[in-house]
């Protein structure tokens, strides 16, 4: 299995580099859209790391336009958007693909490691209720789905994108990892 904090990923100026820098740390890795259903979730996840970041806790957003194009923006967008309407403090990096044949390594490691998704049956049944297809269960299913990486940085949670920052599963897991 590929070390996930290895594979290079971009910052939003463009710069090369790696998530090995959380290298130690608990960290949730979430595809991200400004102009989602779902968007509001920032605000959780920004209370949420405020809340957990000086247990060795981050978050790494990374925004995607795979799901009807509901990140249209360029990274620099993206970073006042989540500034100035979530006051979001944790790290973003540049947009990606999540799934499909471009799909980022990162996210192929993500979804490579059989991690099964906890809270996905609602999710998915939402979608399609609304005449979405919905990809296979090793696949994102839509913006806003949490990988909980430990700090041996291998994933050890996988969450639906509606399953929120405040959700007891979400939280509970989280607080496993931080103690250990």
């Amino acid at each position: 299995m590929t070390d996930i904090l290895s594979i290079p990923v971009k910052r939003t100026d463009g710069s090369d580099t790696t998530l090995a820098s959380y290298n130690g740390q608990v960290m949730l890795v979430v595809n991200v859209a400004s102009k989602c259903g779902l968007t509001k979730q920032y605000e959780g996840l920004e209370k949420l790391y405020e809340d957990k970041k000086d247990k060795g806790f981050v978050i790494a957003a990374f925004p995607a336009n795979n799901f009807k194009g509901q990140e249209p923006g360029t990274d620099a967008e993206i970073v006042e958007f989540c500034q100035l309407t979530y006051d979001v403090k944790f790290p973003i990096f540049s947009k990606i693909s999540v799934k499909g044949d471009d799909k980022h390594p990162l996210y192929k490691a993500l979804t490579g490691s059989g991690i099964a998704t906890t809270g996905d049956g609602p999710m998915k049944e939402r979608l399609r209720g609304h005449g979405m297809e919905v990809a296979d269960d090793a696949e994102i299913v839509w913006n806003f789905e949490k990988f909980l990486i430990g700090r041996n940085g291998k994933v050890v949670a996988r969450f639906a994108p509606d399953v929120t920052a405040d959700d007891s599963r979400l939280v509970e897991a989280l607080d496993r990892e931080l103690a250990k």
